[in-house]
């Protein structure tokens, strides 16, 4: 009786693996630093792995762990709620529905779909909160903020990728 429940255990952990990478990404996102103005330009970290997923392993991350996942981010990042939502449905739609295109492509299609999905991100929510708060929002600090993001990609789409091979093979 305890084989197959601790199986099904084990197997129902190692299928939350992407969306609590995600969400620590959240929490590493918000984390204060003694940096000036550092907080303004904070790279979207769960975008990296919500479109890696989205890609390797789309079962994992569907559309209410992304729902989720936005919703927590703003909770956590002090964004309007719905706003990070909107952006990681959106992107994980987009995402999915290319991903045979990504899947037979080297790393840097990859990478590169992810920069235009990064950059489309930063202004879609630099417009959506410029709209909500009625001022123009420094557009200077989306440059960066996607920047960052997009340099930061091919690390953490590697540590995901490890993670896959090792946790995720029979999940």
């Amino acid at each position: 009786m305890n084989g197959p429940l601790l199986q099904r255990f084990d197997r129902g952990v190692r299928r939350l693996l992407p969306f609590c990478l995600c969400l620590v990404l959240s929490l590493v996102a918000a984390t204060p630093t003694r940096l000036p103005d550092f907080d303004m330009i904070m790279p979207a970290l769960p975008l990296i792995g919500l479109f890696y997923w989205s890609i390797f392993r789309p079962d994992l991350i569907g559309w209410l762990p992304a729902f989720a996942l936005g919703l927590a981010n703003d909770l956590i990042s002090g964004t309007p709620l719905g706003v990070s939502s909107l952006l990681f449905l959106l992107v994980r739609g987009v995402t999915v529905s290319r991903r045979r295109f990504f899947l037979s492509r080297p790393f840097r299609i990859a990478w590169w779909g992810f920069s235009v999905a990064a950059v489309c991100a930063s202004l879609a929510q630099w417009a959506l909160l410029s709209v909500m708060f009625r001022q123009t929002m420094g557009i200077r600090a989306v440059g960066v903020e996607a920047l960052m993001t997009i340099l930061l990609y091919p690390p953490l789409s590697w540590l995901f990728a490890r993670s896959q091979r090792s946790m995720l093979i029979n999940a």
